[in-house]
């Protein structure tokens, strides 16, 4: 691709791509190539002068050598990606913007007046109507207050009047549209399905494979704890699936023979066998966005206050206006009251405050599914982490492996990753990661997998029961027992690792030693959580007492319970929500999908388990739990931007009634200011709320 360096500096590049025309799909193709590079921190395109910028730290000339091989036929983009970037949506409300503006101003100049009068006249028809229908409906709201206005001034022939309020009210809904949709298109987007891989029935034998590679009329095998990924009937089996996502029902469903399922939606118990009817993921994305749309969970606590503040105040501005004249029967004087409201801000500003910042935190990697959980965040008092995947890296490693039958550590290695390859947690990972690093490949062996929440797996090979997973399962749950002659080994396993219990026929046969290292930033994260508002950090695990306590101490929580199952964590939230504080509950795994319910706001680690990422309110990037406190941060400025706001809107306001009571202004200068005094709240709610 041939391109021309328009301007650089050290670490930023301009360039210009040398082609007529770019488009909407050629800039995001572009785009998604420059941030798919090494070395590239972010990357920015323009379509309308086919210009991009690159912010890097990497080697230059390898990020120039790429981009000369660069060919928009080559670049394979995420499904979904390019249909649903947003790009077209901000061009066709900027577009938007500019006509009304333009339009607006040419009018002025080349219009006579008596046409502006007539359009006038014909545009008020439809505020009149919204007034109408409110009134219908017996409420006195916005819309009454907005046709009185336009009325009024249409009635004393005042037409400049009338047209400069529809214009800033035609504004105000440009603006409010174009702010919702992106903030839902964007929520959407990370909402959508990201699956690689899905387990492909063939053959009688479950067969892993590219999601890419699955067509309609496939059967794919989905465990419990993971994500339907395509829509489908099915065909096997039975479970329970958390349709949450997508119709915001709170219980899980029942799911067998001949029942649809839909993509997106979580199996929470049993296993299902789901013969594909649709793998199209734009089909998921507009669900999503329809449930955006429709869902109460993007609006606040605030917001709803706002509205219905809003509401309320109509009836005591048109009291206002009323009492104006009555007592100085100046007609000017009443109009200036009409003209100016309080409630067409509040509706306006804060709406667009609230979903301006969740668009900032998807910015930053932060997926917030609704306006109320930003408000509990800034509320929070109390903060819950889980320990593994958590505070811990979400990447465990296997570090050795234990025999306590006489057998090879590969051979055992090997039956354990072949259960654990079915079920998504980090542990499970690490078996896996494990034996593919060694070469242990093996065949599906076994029979079905069982897997018990919070506990470990059991399945059957060659008829012998094999079970894997914690201490508690295998030899409380299970009974297993160990051999005399290795009892001694048992007893000094190295204390400084997490383990793994696998169990045949009910005698221990191998302890998995893993090391769970510590995230760098958690004991950083935790004080600056204490900082910004915290004051009580928990840490609950499933772990022994001298692991817990190991890591307590470590990163510097408050309190911290081990050996404590999924019930637990739940039955400790609801505990700190009856004594009146907002809890946060972080975790990553299916065993905290009950607590992430249970608490005022459930935050999800994007690399856990799709179960914990369907059902938490948010989910943030794995890399850095940092993103908590800037999640934090963001919330409690979005508090004070809102009472800032409130106190804005009426000190401006007031002051413009005043003044027109008071003879000072007219009515159309009241008016404008009015308008343009919610126009640039509204503007300045856009704005990011954190520096960049």
């Amino acid at each position: 691709m041939k391109f021309i360096i328009k301007h650089e500096l050290k670490g930023r590049i301009r360039l210009h791509m040398v082609q007529s025309r770019m488009s909407y799909k050629q800039a995001d193709t572009l785009l998604y190539y420059l941030q798919s590079l090494t070395g590239v921190i972010d990357a920015k395109v323009y379509e309308r002068t086919a210009d991009a910028t690159i912010l890097y730290s990497g080697n230059r000339e390898q990020i120039l050598t790429a981009l000369k091989q660069f060919h928009y036929e080559d670049v394979e983009v995420p499904e979904g990606l390019l249909e649903n970037s947003g790009r077209e949506l901000n061009a066709t409300y900027q577009r938007k913007l500019v006509q009304k503006v333009l339009f607006r101003i040419g009018s002025k100049l080349f219009v006579p007046y008596p046409v502006r009068a007539v359009y006038a006249g014909f545009c008020s028809l439809r505020y009149f109507w919204k007034g109408i229908k409110s009134l219908a409906k017996g409420k006195l709201e916005v819309e009454v207050l907005d046709a009185t206005a336009i009325g009024v001034s249409i009635l004393r022939r005042d037409f400049n009047t009338a047209s400069s309020v529809m214009f800033l009210l035609g504004i105000g809904e440009i603006l409010e549209q174009w702010t919702h949709k992106k903030s839902v298109g964007d929520l959407a987007r990370s909402m959508s399905l990201n699956i690689k891989k899905v387990w492909l029935k063939k053959d009688d034998q479950e067969v892993l494979v590219a999601a890419s590679e699955i067509c309609p009329g496939d059967q794919v095998i989905v465990h419990m704890g993971t994500v339907i990924p395509f829509d489908g009937i099915v065909t096997e089996g039975e479970a329970m699936v958390n349709q949450a996502s997508l119709t915001g029902e709170s219980l899980p469903v029942r799911k067998e023979v001949d029942k649809y399922v839909y993509a997106g939606t979580v199996v929470e118990e049993g296993e299902l066998t789901i013969q594909v009817k649709a793998t199209s993921g734009s089909t998921r994305f507009e669900k999503i966005v329809t449930m955006i749309e429709e869902s109460e969970k993007l609006k606040s606590g605030v917001e709803s206050k706002a509205e219905n503040l809003a509401d309320k105040l109509v009836p005591y501005t048109l009291a206002g206006t009323v009492i104006t004249w009555a007592i100085t029967k100046n007609t000017t004087k009443a109009l200036a009251v009409l003209m100016v409201d309080f409630s067409c801000a509040l509706k306006l500003a804060i709406p667009i405050a609230v979903l301006s910042a969740i668009r900032e935190a998807n910015a930053r990697h932060i997926t917030v599914k609704g306006g109320k959980y930003m408000e509990a965040m800034a509320e929070a008092t109390t903060i819950v982490f889980d320990k593994t995947g958590t505070l811990t890296k979400a990447r465990p490693t296997v570090k050795d492996v234990i025999t306590f039958n006489g057998g090879t550590k590969e051979e055992m290695l090997r039956i354990a990753a072949c259960l654990e390859e079915h079920f998504p947690h980090s542990m499970a990972k690490a078996v896996v990661v494990a034996a593919k690093q060694q070469g242990l490949a093996h065949e599906e062996m076994h029979s079905k997998v069982n897997y018990i929440v919070a506990h470990g797996i059991s399945s059957y090979i060659e008829d012998r029961r094999v079970v894997i997973g914690s201490y508690h399962f295998v030899f409380e749950d299970e009974g297993c027992t160990i051999r005399p002659e290795y009892q001694d080994r048992f007893e000094h396993l190295p204390t400084e690792y997490s383990h793994l219990y696998m169990a045949i026929d009910n005698k221990l046969e191998a302890v998995i030693c893993i090391e769970d290292p510590l995230r760098e930033e958690a004991a950083d994260a935790i004080k600056a959580l204490k900082k910004v508002g915290i004051k009580k950090v928990v840490m609950m695990t499933g772990d022994s007492e001298r692991t817990a306590s190991a890591i307590a101490k470590r990163v510097g929580v408050d309190e911290y319970y081990s050996e404590v199952l999924p019930e637990d964590k739940a039955s400790y939230i609801e505990k700190q929500k009856v004594n009146g504080n907002t809890v946060i509950m972080v975790g990553d795994g299916i065993n905290d999908s009950p607590a992430l319910s249970a608490a005022n706001v459930g935050i999800a680690i994007s690399d856990g388990a799709e179960i914990a990422r369907e059902i938490a309110d948010i989910t943030i990037a794995a890399d850095d739990l940092n993103e908590i406190v800037t999640l934090k941060k963001l919330s409690n400025e979005l508090m004070k931007r809102i009472q800032k706001n409130y106190r804005t809107i009426v000190g401006i306001n007031a002051g413009l009634i005043a003044l027109g009571v008071g003879g000072i202004i007219q009515p159309t200068t009241s008016a404008l200011l009015h308008n343009t005094s919610t126009l640039a709240i509204s503007l300045r709610n856009m704005e990011n709320l954190l520096e960049q």
